[in-house]
């Protein structure tokens, strides 16, 4: 029948069952089970795992466990109960597996091998406790072991702390909040302690600082516990034997410092063939050195072993080890010593320091050295002894571990340790403990050779004896472990000056200590007989003195006496002589025997003793005082010698014998009917000594003792009396007496004089029946009125230690008088005693607080009525201290201690009443809340280490406040309803200081429980807090109406819904953040009109609710009607709606909303808008709002990073337009305007951060005074700040270069100071400015910027370039390579297009991100230069100020002459207008027109030969103005121009647009083109002609040679074209013939400069190495020296200045491609012929419809230099091949280079660099041939390099350069 269970049960299933039986519920090993029917020997239930599934099953194959039930019925579900520590564990692990995982995704190799380490040894300490069967002690250190892994590992992982007591977690609902704290403190001090550091400090912006950890601690009173320590040494292996003998192993403690044993020595037997032989019992190799205190482990202290062989001596030798006959008899002899220092091993951390093993050698000396041969190794002086034989790198083997409670001791005692006890006392001696121990040392002897040849081997041999001579068995102790009868020393062969230094304990009965006498008997061991051990003399020393007192501790030199009859020693006769020098010779034994021994005064013996007993003494005053009966005539001396004793260092023997003194003490202080006895003055003068001696840090591990014998010993019935009388006078007398220190005394005493008289009279009580209470009490009150009268007596100098000191007792004193006057009684008269007077000095204040404090901790707090007096008392003098901002550790921890009292003393039938007042929390509210408030705001803000508990402490407060405390608080603070201004300042306090506390992580960011609970009190505060705003602060209108305080509130409500510990998930507090938002509005709601009150603080509280998904909607309704309250009221809501732009622009910058939210955002508040009667002005303002998000997260989104930097740019200046022209908003526009500033500093933009400033100079006047128009200069007019903006912007312009940028803020700054302010100091400072950047303009180098076009393309880029086209500014000498690399470093995720054409709409739509890149060449503003402007402005104007620039691209229209691409060669021409000039704010501008233009052939023509000329002429004028530039560029250019002999050169344009054919079908414009080439190929001949005339008049010698073959060339290209460019090909094939043939042509690799054969110039030639010519810096206008152009077009404003690119031949693909040249018509107004460019006019656009063109080679813009008399060689330009550029911005150029290298390497001589020649270069129309000396041969022709250009990129350059 199946039976029902009564309550379910729990079981676990120990074995696989496979459920084969109807019904049957299948189990697996480890699977639990819910038990809810038996029958018999089966269960029926259900698994855990399904619970639908029910069944049966085998009670066999499950345990039952216990478990908890929930619920009941049929819902009860059953869960097992085990250990807590092991259900952490295992939650623990599984939060520890996923974030373990995370360390291994992200390569943290070591904490992933730790974690990994650490989680191994929490699974197999969690099998230890599900296992049980560890003992309660192992079960302890295991559990505190594994909480500090767990504390470890949560922290390593940055995990939250678990607050525990031990290794229990707490839970926090369960204890006050200030002991959540203390909690805290102690497990992070615990964690700390156990990874070896104390960096346990608080987390990042934390306020919170060690300090603090440890702050709770500094006023508490000292421990009056004293830990002992026992180290456990066991010693595992010994690497040595002793020659075949036995052995003995000592080992003890020894102090290094001082020279001593610290410890008892310990015994181990060694068996003749090893250690490990010689084992008689478990644990018989191990020992516990005992009771070592704290400063004991402080010590230098070493572990010592002396080696002892004991065996007969082999041979004749004293330490031969052979195997020959051993003689002699047994005997212990040294071997060898070791030492091991145990300061590593006492530095261990932790509580429970795991064991360690350690190994040290064995040294051996000479026999004479050997008693101190262990101070020897101590100190590192080896040089005497030698490592023992045998193992050399092994020796003795230990095992050492540190023990701390007794359970440990207690498990090694039980196993078969052996105890060696501590050589004198421990920190505390009880008064049951009784030790009776003489510690004896036999130092060394002296003996006479006596007439031998050879020395003796003595044999000193140790007894106790009576005064009979009887001996006293098993008192001594040559080791620990047992005792025996007598000892026998070391034998040191034939040394008659033996020096043992061996140790040992006597343990004599106290009865018969007073007669023993130690014996010394010396014997002679013979090498010769086996058993002869021969007496030759004896030592004795009495053990007590004549006068009583017990043989004094130090050294004794005894006499020896000869005897060698042992015999004549049995009757002791020798205690008549003399032991000692000053030992006094005794009276002859009561046998009457004569002793009849001599002596020689030659032969000593001496000793040292240590004294350690309970019982005995060596101060004869204090035996004295035990003794008094014996003398009573001496009872006063006595007395007053004792009293002598506390002031001197005999006070310790005192306290040791306190029992026995204290029992004589008052035996003397009355008699046997209680009276007063003579001595009784003086007994309590000494009673009271004592006790204060107690009080000593000292003593204070002695104050148990007292506390012990008061309760077990104590039997003066009759002396209470007596004791109160005296404590009563002493009170009188205090205030009159001079001598102060006795009265201090007794009331530093009086805890425990009181104890001792409510003791004394509970005695007689029980003896009496209770008989006399009344008058007990009466004497009571006496003392108690006289203490009171004397503790408010007025405050005098010599009277306040005095008083201190009876504050320091008065709690004592309350304890032990409550007893007798009942608790009520008793707090009345301590609030009395407690009561300053006016101003005590600081000492007595604090001795005060801190009597209060302790008093509450005693009975009186336990007690209502008391406790409720008391706590008045101690919270007046807590509100004095923290006004005073003094004793705040005393006052944190007073408070804490209150706190907690209250806590545990609440009736939890009043926590559901919260009408119900409770006296003690009334009292500590209205007497401590305001002031604590107050301190805590100041110590906020700064490193308190008191903030920690000073916090907990207001907290705490706050956790016991009811509403009913609120309501008597805000009575007390405004009793009247018209003054409200104290209960304003206590809330403007409190919201601030609430607000701190939630913003500044007061508490560390791991300490998770405690921040929770702390805005747990804070959420109930702040619904409290709102009640008297609503009742006192609400009105209509000011100042019923406090905007300030009702701002405060909303503040600390938005602070508590936002604060970060509401945000973890794990906490379950998103409903305590839900509530508080409902809070908040539903105060926000209750206000009403005045609301409107509230713009703008509310708004921005508002906002930060909306964060809130589940309040969104409520909140965003309350902004709504805000918006409609205030339409109403002023008729528009632009201060709501200014608000709200402010808070999004916070919020946002503080990471606190998201797309999502701004899609929300804007459908929410758009619903809510379209119901209102404004709907279309609301409709516009929520997209304004919209698109004001899209551009702030945009910003954010691209707010780290230094590759962001350019993104963070547009995005501001995104914002910036947006507050200036779409809301205007002027104080958030300048906002920007600081931040776009700051990011050109960063990058070094110093230009753009100029042209920033002065967008916000711009919008101030000179004329106005007006101030704060900046928030960062309030106080600063406008005109002033302007001034200011000005200079700044000059410094920017100075540091950028662009000085042009600067003239005119200089002329407005000197009209400024030369009108308006007269201040002509400045002036003249502005005006030299002034000339030093015109003088810089002139002067200084400036390299021009290359500009480029970027398309990006795609939806995956951001918002604000998306789709787009921008010119940017390249960076000081950046090429395309560099810049190209800087965008895709920026643009990680962005695919470059490879062509330049327009990209299609696939790539458009695509979600990705695609950028185009290409060169740009800026067009010039037309300007209308005077005659004589300089150069270097028109430079300048040339590529600075502009927005419009040009991109070319070449065209092939038929018809196609292969063998002159020339004539079909069009440029498609692109004009691209941006929105800004540049520079500008930014490097770059987006371009907002874009229009298209072709180029006929023939035009592009004279665009180069214009070019050329320009060169020449550029050239030409510089050298006429410097004669002494470096003459070398000049005579490459010459060269380069007049050797162009390159694939015919002008020749194609003379084919091509020169022809009649081309003059009958051309079109108009085309033949004005023509005529226009004819005219500039002609006017090349005056240039040329100019150049080199000039160029001989500079040559210096080394080029004259090279000087006259140019002049050869130059007429021979005139006699071979001919004036009238009317010859024929074969003309000039004719005259290449008449010259020297280049050697044959290799082809050379793509894209090379003017620069590509620099390498055949050698270091040290008479040849400079020259600089290229293409230098943009060289370009300079014709002087005037130069022909006049005369017949041919010279129209200043139209050519655009160029170079001619290569002569093209056909492509290899076929494709039509050649280079190009931009027309020049439409531009010819805006630029001045006189400006010549040498580098911009290979900067052309290409383009390429099919395949992609190869990548620009990767390289940075090269350094610029200017033309001096020494210039630098340039650096050599890399060359790149062409299969491993990818891509280019559309040019692509295949240049064939042919250079003559075996006429280079006939000519040594020569040193020249022939550039890569070019079609432009070709000098034509040469007409008068220049003459050459008959006298001068010229040199040979230089090396040539032709170049073949066979296709052509988009402005591909041959320095890999691009334009489009």
């Amino acid at each position: 029948m199946w039976i029902p269970s009564k309550t379910p049960k729990l079981a676990v299933a120990v074995y696989n069952w496979k459920g084969d039986v109807r019904s049957g519920l299948p189990l697996e090993i480890g699977e639990t089970v819910q038990i809810l029917e038996e029958n018999g020997a089966w269960f029926r239930g259900f698994s855990t795992k399904n619970r639908s599934t029910w069944g049966i099953f085998p009670a066999c194959v499950v345990s039952l466990r216990p478990c908890t039930v929930k619920g009941s019925g049929a819902t009860a579900v059953a869960e097992l109960k085990d250990d807590p520590l092991v259900r952490e564990i295992a939650c623990v692990l599984r939060e520890w597996a996923r974030l373990w995982k995370k360390l291994y995704v992200e390569r943290e190799t070591y904490r992933f091998s730790a974690v990994a380490k650490v989680m191994r040894e929490l699974l197999s300490g969690r099998r230890a406790l599900l296992a049980g069967t560890l003992t309660q002690d192992q079960t302890r250190a295991l559990r505190l072991k594994l909480v500090s892994k767990l504390d470890w590992g949560n922290r390593k992982l940055g995990l939250e702390l678990v607050p525990r007591r031990g290794a229990e977690a707490v839970e926090p609902e369960d204890i006050s909040l200030v002991e959540l704290y203390r909690v805290h403190v102690e497990s992070a001090e615990r964690a700390a302690a156990w990874r070896g550091t104390l960096r346990r400090a608080g987390g990042s912006g934390s306020s919170f600082s060690s300090g603090t950890l440890t702050n709770n601690s500094n006023n508490a009173p000292p421990t009056t516990t004293a830990q002992s320590h026992h180290l456990m040494c066991s010693m595992r292996d010994f690497g040595h034997t002793a020659g075949g003998d036995e052995a003995e192993l000592l080992l003890w403690l020894h102090d290094a410092r001082r020279s001593q044993p610290l410890s008892e020595r310990f015994r181990i037997r060694i068996a003749r063939d090893g250690f490990s032989n010689y084992v008689d019992r478990l644990h018989a190799n191990s020992t516990l050195f005992a009771d070592l205190s704290t400063t004991d482990l402080t010590r230098e202290l070493w572990l010592v072993a002396w080696v002892i062989r004991v065996g007969r001596w082999a041979g004749a030798g004293s330490s031969g080890s052979g195997t020959g006959e051993r003689r002699g008899p047994v005997a212990r002899r040294p071997l060898g010593a070791g030492v091991l220092s145990l300061a590593d091993f006492l530095r261990q951390t932790g509580q429970h320091p795991a064991e360690k093993e350690y190994t040290f050698k064995v040294y051996q000396c000479e026999e004479k050295e050997f008693h101190q041969l262990h101070d020897m190794l101590i100190r590192k002086q080896t040089n005497k002894c030698n490592i023992l034989p045998g193992q050399p790198n092994y020796g003795i083997v230990v095992a050492l571990r540190l023990l701390a409670n007794s359970g440990s001791v207690t498990e090694a005692v039980a196993s078969g340790a052996t105890i060696t006890a501590k050589r004198g006392f421990p920190d505390v001696i009880m008064p049951g403990d009784v030790r009776n121990d003489l510690y004896l040392t036999l130092e060394k002897a002296e003996f006479e050779r006596g007439g031998k040849s050879t020395a003796k081997n003595v044999l000193a041999t140790v007894t106790v004896h009576d005064n009979t001579g009887q001996v006293i068995s098993d008192c001594v102790w040559g080791a620990s472990g047992n005792g025996s009868t007598s000892y026998e020393s070391l034998v040191l062969y034939h040394n008659n000056s033996p020096a043992w230094g061996e140790q040992l304990r006597l343990t004599v009965p106290l009865e018969t200590f007073t007669h023993a006498h130690v014996r010394i008997e010396f014997r002679h061991c013979s090498t010769r007989d086996k058993n002869e051990r021969k007496l030759f003399g004896f030592a004795f020393a009495r053990l007590m003195e004549a006068s009583g007192a017990t043989l004094r501790d130090g050294a004794h030199e005894l006499h020896v006496y000869k005897c060698d009859d042992p015999s004549k020693l049995l009757t002791a006769s020798y205690l008549s002589l003399p032991s000692c020098a000053n030992d006094a010779a005794r009276a002859a034994p009561p046998n009457g025997v004569v002793p009849s021994f001599q002596r020689s005064s030659k032969e000593n013996c001496t000793i040292s003793t240590l004294l350690c007993s309970t019982k005995l003494t060596q101060n004869e005053d204090l035996l004295a005082l035990l003794q008094w009966r014996a003398h009573p005539e001496k009872v006063q001396e006595t007395l007053l010698r004792v009293l002598r004793l506390g002031d001197g260092l005999s006070c310790e023997e005192l306290i040791k014998f306190l029992r026995d003194v204290l029992d004589a003490l008052f035996a003397l202080f009355s008699t046997e009917d209680g009276n007063s006895t003579p001595h009784s003055g003086t007994v309590f003068l000494v009673l009271i000594s004592i006790c204060s001696l107690l009080d000593e840090s000292r003593f204070q591990h002695f104050k148990p003792v007292l506390d012990v014998y008061i309760e077990e010993h104590f039997s003066a019935a009759l002396v209470y009396k007596g004791l109160l009388s005296s404590v009563q006078h002493c009170a009188e007398w205090a205030a009159g007496a001079e001598g102060q220190e006795p009265i201090r005394k007794c009331l530093r005493s009086l805890g425990a004089v009181f104890r001792l008289a409510v003791q004394s009279r509970r005695l007689f009580a029980r003896a009496t029946g209770g008989q006399y209470e009344d008058s007990f009490r009466r004497d009571v009150r006496a003392a108690l009125h006289a203490l009171k009268a004397f503790a408010q007596h007025p405050h005098r100098e010599h009277l306040a230690p005095a008083q201190i000191a009876l504050m320091t007792s008065w709690a004592s004193v309350a304890r032990e008088v409550s007893a007798a006057l009942g608790a009520a009684e008793t707090a009345r008269v301590s609030a009395a005693v407690l009561d300053a007077p006016v101003s005590p000095p600081p000492a007595l204040a604090h001795a005060r607080l801190a009597a209060a404090h302790h008093t509450l901790r005693g009975p009186l707090g336990e007690d209502p009525e008391a406790r409720n007096i008391i706590l008045t008392t101690a919270c007046h003098h807590l509100r004095v201290h923290l006004a005073r901002r003094d004793e705040l550790f005393q006052c944190a921890e007073m408070l804490g201690e209150l706190v907690t009292l209250l806590w545990k003393k609440r009736d939890p039938e009043l926590l559901a009443d919260d009408d119900e007042l409770d006296p003690d929390v009334d009292v500590l509210c209205l007497n401590t809340l305001d002031v604590l408030v107050e301190t805590v705001l100041h110590l906020i803000g700064g490193n308190s280490p008191v903030l920690g508990s000073m916090v907990a402490a207001l907290l705490g407060v706050m956790e016991l406040l009811r509403p009913i405390h609120y309501q008597r608080l805000w009575s007390h603070l405004a009793p009247h309803p018209h003054d409200r201004k104290p209960l304003k300042d206590f809330l403007m306090r409190a919201f601030l200081v609430f607000r701190h506390l939630i913003e500044q992580d007061v508490f560390p960011p791991d300490w998770m429980v405690l921040r929770v609970q702390s805005c747990k009190v804070l959420l109930s505060a702040l619904q409290d807090l709102a009640e008297p705003l609503l009742e006192r602060f609400l009105g209509e209108e000011p100042p019923q109406f406090d905007t300030q305080l009702w701002s405060g509130y909303m503040e600390l409500g938005v602070s508590l819904v936002t604060a970060g510990a509401l945000q973890t998930e794990r906490w379950h507090t998103p409903r305590m953040r839900a509530r508080a938002a409902t809070h908040v509005l539903a105060v926000w709601n209750m206000l009403g009109p005045a609301q409107l009150h509230m713009i703008p603080g509310a708004v921005g509280a508002l906002l930060e609710i909306t964060l809130i998904s589940e309040l969104r909607r409520g909140a965003l309704g309350a902004l709504v009607s805000l918006m409609a309250a205030e339409r109403a009221a002023t008729g528009s809501a632009r201060r709501t709606e200014a608000a709200l732009v402010d808070k999004l622009d916070s919020l946002v910058a503080e990471n606190k909303a998201d797309d999502h939210y701004r899609r929300l955002f804007d459908t929410v508040l758009m619903e809510r808008v379209s119901t209102e009667g404004w709907r279309e002005a609301g409709a516009a303002f929520v997209g304004c709002v919209t698109r004001l998000l899209e551009r702030l997260l945009d910003y954010r989104a691209v707010m780290q990073g230094a590759e962001h930097r350019d993104k963070r740019m547009a995005a501001t200046v995104n914002l910036l337009n947006f507050y200036k022209n779409e809301i205007d908003r002027k104080e958030m526009y300048l906002r920007y305007v600081y931040k776009l500033h700051d990011l050109h500093i960063a990058s070094d933009n110093f230009v753009e951060a100029g042209c920033t400033l002065l967008l916000y100079a711009e919008t101030l006047s000179w004329d106005s005074d007006q101030t704060g128009v900046d928030s960062e200069h309030p106080d600063t007019p406008e005109w002033k700040r302007k001034e200011a903006l000005y200079n700044q912007v000059l410094q920017y312009f100075d540091r950028g270069k662009c000085w042009e940028k600067g003239l005119p803020l200089l002329r407005e700054l000197a009209t400024l100071y030369e009108i308006k302010l007269c201040d002509y100091a400045r002036l003249a400072y502005c005006l030299r400015m002034n000339a030093t950047f015109l003088d810089s303009v002139m002067e200084q180098l400036r390299p021009e910027p290359e500009y480029f076009r970027v398309g990006f393309y795609g939806k995956g880029c951001p918002l604000f370039v998306r789709n787009k086209q921008f010119v940017y500014r390249g960076h000081e000498y950046e090429r395309i390579g560099a810049f190209t690399q800087r965008l895709q470093a920026e643009y990680v995720s962005a695919h470059i297009l490879m062509r330049n054409t327009p990209p299609d709409e696939s790539v458009i739509a695509n979600d990705g991100q695609y950028i185009q890149i290409c060169n740009v060449k800026p067009v010039p503003a037309r300007r209308s230069w005077p005659s004589g402007a300089p150069d270097q402005v028109k430079r300048y104007y040339a590529c600075n100020d502009v927005d419009t620039f040009l991109c070319d691209r070449p065209l092939q229209k038929p018809p196609i002459d292969k063998d002159n691409e020339f004539k079909s060669l069009w440029i498609e021409r692109t004009t691209l207008v941006t929105e800004s000039p540049l520079p500008g704010i930014l490097r770059w501008s987006e371009v907002v027109s874009r229009s298209v233009e072709e180029i006929p052939p023939v035009e592009f023509a004279c665009e180069t030969m214009e070019a050329t000329e320009r060169e020449l002429r550029s050239l030409i004028s510089q050298y006429t103005a410097d004669p002494m530039r470096n003459i070398n560029p000049f005579s490459m250019r010459l060269q380069g121009t007049i050797d162009a002999n390159v694939q015919g050169g002008i020749s194609k344009y003379e084919q091509a647009f020169l022809t009649s054919e081309f003059a009958r079908s051309a079109a108009p414009r085309e033949a004005a083109a023509a005529a226009k080439l004819r005219r500039l190929v002609g006017s090349q001949l005056a240039v040329v002609d100019a150049g080199l005339a000039l160029h001989g008049r500079l040559a210096p010698d080394e080029v004259k040679p090279l000087h006259r073959r140019l002049v050869e060339r130059f007429n021979q290209l005139r006699q071979n074209l001919g004036p009238g460019l009317a010859r024929a090909r074969r003309q000039l094939s004719e005259s290449i013939v008449n010259t020297p043939l280049p050697p044959v042509p290799a082809l050379d690799k793509r894209s090379q400069s003017i620069q590509q054969t620099e390498n055949y110039y050698e270091e040290g030639h008479f040849y400079d190495k020259p600089l290229s010519v293409e230098d943009p810096l060289e370009q300079t206008t014709m002087s005037a020296s130069l022909p006049v152009c005369d017949n041919r077009d010279c129209n200043d404003d139209g050519s655009m200045v160029k170079s001619a690119p290569p002569l093209p031949t056909r492509p290899k693909s076929g494709d039509p491609r050649s280079p190009t040249r931009p027309s020049t018509d439409k531009y010819r107004d805006s630029i001045d012929i006189d400006f010549v460019e040498t580098r911009r006019h290979s900067r052309t656009s290409w383009s390429e419809p099919t395949d992609a063109p190869p990548l620009p080679p990767r390289v940075s813009g090269g350094g610029v230099r200017s033309w001096c008399d020494a210039p630098p060689a340039p650096p050599r330009r890399a060359r790149s091949d062409p299969a491993d550029d990818a891509r280019d911005s559309g040019v692509s150029v295949d240049a064939h280079a042919y250079t003559n290298a075996d006429e280079h390497r006939m000519h040594k001589d020569l040193d020249l660099t022939v550039e890569s020649l070019r079609y432009e270069e070709i000098i034509s129309m040469m007409s008068e041939p220049l003459r050459v000396g008959d006298d001068e041969i010229p040199p040979p022709i230089p090396p040539k390099g032709l170049g073949h250009i066979s296709s052509f990129d988009s402005g591909h350059h041959e320095n890999g350069e691009s334009h489009c």
